[in-house]
Parts: C-alpha cells; structure tokens; sequence
C-alpha cells in the first residue's frame, strides 16, 4: 500500500515536471537557434559589407543624364569580376554630395558647381566625362511669365552652390535685374519642386529631363535653356584618392568602357528604345514617353571643357561662394 502511495505522489510530480523539462528543453533549443541565427546574420552582414565595399559606387539621379550608367546596368555591360558596379540612387543632388564627402560612394553624376566646390572643400575629385545634361527655366502658366525680364520681384527654385543657382545669375544678370530683384529659393529635391509647380506655390524653377518634358507637356512656358548660353555644366565626377588605388584605377577603366558602349547604344537606337528603364529607374510616367526628345545624344567619357571650368571657378570666386 504504501509503494502504491508512493508511486502516485511520483506519478503526481512527474506530471507537473514534464511540462517544466518540455518548456526547459525549448528554451535551450531556442537560445541555440537564436545564437546561431545571430552568427548567420553577422555573416551575412559582413559579406554584404565587403561586396558593397569592393564595387565601385556611383551616386545617381533619377534624370536622363544617367540614363547610359542605368542601360550599361540593365544589360550587364558592368564588369562582375573586378567588385563590380552599384548605382546608389538619390532624390536630391545635396543626399549625392555627402555620400560622396563621407566616402559612401567613390563617384557621382553631378554639375560642375557642385563637384568644384566639393574639390574646394578638401575632397579632390578627378572628372571622368561631362555628360550631356541641360536644365530648362521653366515658369508656372498662371503666373504668365514669358520672357526673363518678368520675373522681376519672383520667386525661383533652384540649389545653392549648384548649376542652377549659377544659371539663375546669369539669367538675372543678362537682363539687368538687381539681385534683390529674383528672390532664388533652394527646393533640392526635384519631386518636390515639381509638385510646387502643379500646386501653383512656385513662379519659377529649373528642371532636368525627363521633368522638363512633364511641366512641357503641361503648358507651362520655357524662358531658358542652359543649352542656349553655350555651357556645358553636366559632370561625372570621382574621389581622386580612391581612383589612385590600382584595383580602383582599373575598375574605373572598366566602368568608362561600358559607359561609352552605353552612350553609342542609346544614339543608335535612341532614347525611346529604353523605354523600361524610363519607366522603372527613372520613374518617367508612360503617357509621356513620347514625348522625350529624340534628338539627345550621348557623348563617349571625356574631361569637361576648358571655358566651363573657368567659368564656374570665377563664379565660385565671387561674392565669397565657397
């Protein structure tokens, strides 16, 4: 009787024991598991870090200067063997100068302005190619600005220190309005600016392509084109102490070799041929498609010209700009 007694009190505990030697036993399952899915994601973590820091990494833009760096992308004209190539893509040309000033990216599509003052600054860039971006002064159609001496006392979106804030000068200053006159405002990024326009918040700004032909499109007038005063402001721009390292040096050669088969694809085909790549790295709406110019064409990898160079240093100059 009593062995019966005692077997039931073990019996008894046993059965509130096992719940407790599951749970335990879980518990430490799950720590390993844990533990181990830690070690995993380091790992992977450091993997990703030393692909990312071997590729050469370029920041871009969503406009059609980056177009033959998002079709050498596309059709895998990159080289793979040498760390490869990354398109970090930004909203604003401000969020590419500091990624390229903290070192996050070697190289950037820029302007001038912008990527000489930067050299200014400290950080010695090497310019790789100008490219063939252009930016249009475009004027909001209920403001009923036609000509550049209107925009007396009006507001104009641009970016400090940049070609557009150069061009904004120029502008003013060929039809003799006194500076206080154009009061330049800084939208830097371009989505915003445009929206400003179709709310009617903003008289004037300057655009890229493809944003260009959207506020064409719409009606709202052109006033200057940058292409018409005959300068050459587009830039493709690296960190010079990066490109001195050999396994840079040769990943930039590679790079400018499928930049250029990029550049003599497009002008063989033309813009519309790349219509995916509109649409899904430069997010250009498909009822405007059509409406691109065709005439742009893309120029091989060469150094910026002399006289634009000179003429951002004098602007850079004066005032006290940098």
């Amino acid at each position: 009787m009593m062995n019966y007694e005692l077997f039931r009190i073990f019996a008894g505990n046993m059965k509130k024991l096992i719940p407790m030697i599951v749970v335990l036993v879980l518990l430490v399952a799950c720590g390993q598991s844990y533990e181990e899915t830690k070690r995993i994601t380091r790992e992977q973590r450091r993997e990703a870090w030393r692909k990312d820091s071997a590729a050469l990494k370029i920041a871009v833009m969503p406009t059609l200067d980056c177009l033959p760096l998002f079709v050498a992308q596309q059709y895998e004209l990159f080289d793979s063997a040498n760390g490869g190539v990354r398109l970090k893509v930004y909203q604003a040309q401000m969020d590419c100068d500091t990624a390229v000033q903290r070192g996050r990216v070697e190289g950037f599509v820029t302007d001038l302005v912008r990527a000489m003052r930067i050299d200014k600054q400290g950080v010695k860039m090497r310019y790789v190619a100008a490219t063939n971006a252009y930016w249009q002064l475009v004027t909001n159609r209920n403001a009923r600005i036609r000509q550049l001496k209107q925009l007396d006392d009006k507001i104009v979106a641009m970016t400090r220190f940049s070609a557009t804030d150069l061009l904004t000068d120029r502008a003013r200053d060929s039809v003799k309005l006194a500076a206080e006159r154009v009061y330049k405002v800084q939208i830097n990024d371009l989505n915003v600016r445009m929206q400003m326009l179709l709310n009617n918040e903003i008289d004037a700004l300057w655009l890229p392509e493809p944003l260009a032909t959207q506020a064409r499109v719409m009606k709202h007038p052109v006033v200057l084109d940058s292409r018409d005063v005959k300068v050459q402001l587009g830039v493709m721009a690296f960190r010079d102490k990066e490109m001195k390292r050999k396994e840079r040096a040769k990943q930039l050669a590679l790079f400018t070799q499928a930049y250029n088969q990029a550049c003599d694809s497009i002008n063989k085909y033309g813009v519309a041929h790349y219509r995916n790549i509109l649409k899904d790295r430069i997010k250009m709406k498909a009822s405007l498609l059509d409406s691109i110019p065709q005439d742009i064409h893309y120029i091989h990898a060469q150094v910026p010209r002399q006289q634009d160079m000179m003429l951002v240093e004098q602007w850079l100059a004066g005032d006290n700009k940098q």
